[in-house]
């Protein structure tokens, strides 16, 4: 038992360790590429295979500042208390301005330069073939990773290297036309600075938006909308704003709350938070801020024994349930409808059940011939802020006359 929580804890991973362990792997690959390619470039003289070579060399570079930025942007100092996420970002950032430099090198040789192709044997055309693949498969795991965890400078690197597949086939294209007396050496290195300067702006582009503080992409706020709007004691979203910082998300919304009582309303917003946090990832902070509702309308259930309209006296058994919306200010009913229980033959949790599927109606009081107290169906509406009223009536007419009759006494208001 004790060996598998070791093995259990020993496999747990960090989303820093998983991008870092995957930065190692890049770096090493790279480098790798950089020698063989180089040492090629000097055997036949291609300047385009020699550009591959020095994409691939600032492939390492960035592969170290990759690291770099993840290490750093997971410190947190005193003189930044909302952490160094967004060094990640500044670290994608100097990959595109090494990459429009590189670009700008290889375009400038390929032009002015005088380098002379040597001929060379078959097999180089083979190891250049073999190296087409391998930035595809490193960056194509890099970017599943890197959104995986939320990692933009990740994605930037493996984006950049599947990018070097295209590079890679041109130059493996130019090779073989040398290899049969057609100079297509500098037109090839051209078109790979062209790859080289698309890749730079991708990853430039998307960098500066989080650097600006550009929202968080439509689909994962209108999820975060969701969860917030689900809570039964949510009746609105004034606002609701989210930011990127690195590969963590800063969310602020301003909610309204059908809850007088800001104790409850303090620990219905906790839980909301926490809520957010379990379900969308890469959630750093959530801050809901809540102001009480104005209630102009009341929503009453009321169970029923029939749909003429008898009070039940049992609610978990009740076959139908009538829901009224009250205009507070009206002082009269201004819907009603009904609805069948779904849960009269469920033989447990009958009661919790009905308390759940009341609460969905966002119903703010539930009229009851017997107490609910000490029961699930009670702690349920307790907890949710709904009130449970006793009644003795027979009708749900009797039910709505009292409804009004005892607001319009309340407040002077005269049925309408």
């Amino acid at each position: 038992m004790q060996e598998a929580v070791r093995k259990t804890a020993g496999s747990y991973r960090t989303p820093e360790s998983v991008i870092l362990r995957v930065a190692f792997l890049s770096l090493a690959v790279n480098a790798g590429l950089v020698v063989a390619k180089l040492l090629l470039s000097v055997y036949t003289g291609s300047l385009a295979l020699r550009a591959d070579g020095i994409h691939s060399f600032v492939d390492v570079v960035a592969s170290l500042a990759l690291i770099v930025g993840v290490y750093l942007s997971s410190r947190k100092r005193r003189d930044f208390p909302y952490g160094l996420y967004k060094v990640e970002n500044v670290v994608a950032v100097a990959i595109a301005l090494l990459i429009f430099f590189t670009a700008f090198e290889i375009a400038a040789e390929a032009v002015t330069g005088d380098a002379a192709a040597q001929p060379y044997s078959g097999w180089v055309l083979l190891a250049v073939a073999a190296f087409i693949p391998v930035p595809y498969i490193l960056g194509t795991y890099e970017v599943n990773v890197g959104r995986k965890y939320n990692s933009p400078s990740l994605i930037a690197d493996g984006r950049q290297h599947r990018v070097d597949v295209l590079s890679s086939s041109v130059v493996f294209f130019a090779l073989l036309g040398q290899f049969f007396g057609i100079p297509l050496d500098r037109i090839a290195a051209v078109v790979v600075a062209v790859f080289i300067v698309r890749a730079g702006w991708g990853i430039l582009k998307d960098s500066m938006r989080t650097l600006l503080d550009a929202s968080v992409d439509y689909d994962t706020l209108n999820e975060i909308r969701s969860i917030i709007l689900s809570d039964p004691k949510v009746s609105g979203i004034k606002s609701i704003t989210g930011r990127n910082s690195g590969r963590y998300i800063f969310v602020e919304a301003m909610v309204e709350m059908a809850e007088s009582d800001f104790g409850k309303a303090h620990r219905e917003s906790e839980r909301i938070e926490q809520d957010i946090r379990l379900r969308v990832q890469n959630v750093e902070r959530v801050l809901i801020h809540y102001e009480p509702r104005k209630k102009t309308h009341l929503r009453y259930a009321v169970p029923l024994q029939d749909r003429e309209g008898s009070v039940s006296a049992h609610f978990g058994e009740a076959p139908y349930f009538a829901i009224l919306d009250y205009d507070v200010e009206k002082n009269r009913i201004e819907r009603q409808d009904t609805i069948s229980n779904p849960f009269t033959d469920v033989e447990k949790r009958k009661g919790g059940q009905v308390a759940e599927m009341l609460l969905a109606q966002k119903i703010d009081v539930v009229f009851v011939h017997h107490s609910l107290s000490g029961r699930a169906a009670g702690y349920a509406l307790e907890a949710a802020g709904v009130e449970m009223r006793a009644t003795s009536a027979a009708t749900l007419a009797e039910v709505i006359d009292d409804v009004v009759v005892n607001h319009g006494e309340e407040t002077g208001a005269s049925p309408r």
